[in-house]
């Protein structure tokens, strides 16, 4: 791994959620490496343990904490974990989250509708309510992880619930820029394309064809490598930078990581 991230998050505190895998999984390793103490969360025991093994065996500091983020409860209980532990929080990446079920907008149970804004909206709304009181205390950087879908693609018929999360989500973040700018609190969003993660595998999909436009694309869909999508650990590295002491007058920003697929499918 490059010198540039060593000890570069020393003596700071990290939450990041979706920790078990893909993305999230990613970025707690690398903040990590990073010297951050680095609070793991996700609602699988198992996969927030085996995430903090791998911190600990590069002689990080991590604890694992199990919860839904959709549950205030179950999140407070979380974040008093980590004032227990460390009595400071810095930096928050809320990168858990759904695809839920793509379908034909008729065919989408309202149940299904509300589960995908519990994850992926209200969840959010929920971590940084409960990070935003222990970060005022020192200032600090929030990294919101969205999606090219719903902010710059939609063409992807069909993933209506999750794409209006999504944007959802980037809205947020540009309000809670600007309210906690007075704290040192930096808000930006990433907004990542295909990447190789196994959130494909949890995602419902059902007569897509009847509601899909058929376009023809270039061979690859992502010009940028022909092709290839990209990696969690470069999603992880763009986390890393935005809440590094590099990207100090950076908040209210959103960064498209996609090998321009987003402007090719849009």
């Amino acid at each position: 791994m490059h010198t540039l991230f060593k000890d570069s998050l020393r003596d700071k505190v990290a939450l990041v959620t979706g920790a078990g895998s893909g993305i999230g999984k990613a970025t707690a390793k690398l903040f990590g490496y990073c010297g951050a103490r680095v609070a793991v969360l996700t609602r699988n025991r198992d996969e927030a343990e085996a995430t903090c093994m791998e911190i600990r065996r590069s002689d990080g500091e991590a604890i694992g904490i199990v919860a839904d983020i959709s549950d205030a409860g179950q999140l407070a209980k979380g974040f008093q974990t980590i004032d227990d532990a460390w009595g400071q929080l810095d930096l928050v990446v809320a990168n858990a989250g759904i695809n839920g079920l793509w379908a034909p907008i008729e065919e989408i149970p309202e149940d299904e509708w509300a589960k995908v804004f519990d994850i992926n909206l209200k969840g959010t709304f929920l971590t940084i309510k409960h990070a935003v009181p222990k970060l005022k205390l020192r200032g600090g950087a929030i990294v919101i992880v969205s999606s090219v879908n719903g902010t710059r693609m939609f063409s992807n018929s069909g993933a209506s619930a999750y794409a209006t999360s999504k944007a959802g989500q980037l809205a947020f973040a540009r309000m809670m820029a600007l309210e906690l700018a007075k704290h040192r609190i930096r808000v930006n969003t990433v907004c990542p394309g295909a990447i190789e993660t196994s959130i494909d595998d949890n995602t419902q999909k059902q007569n897509l064809a009847t509601v899909r436009e058929p376009v023809h694309f270039p061979q690859g869909g992502i010009p940028l490598t022909d092709g290839r999508p990209g990696t969690a650990g470069q999603v992880a590295e763009l986390i890393w930078f935005l809440c590094s002491g590099i990207a100090t007058h950076i908040s209210g920003a959103e960064v498209f990581i996609d090998g321009t697929e987003s402007l090719l499918r849009g």
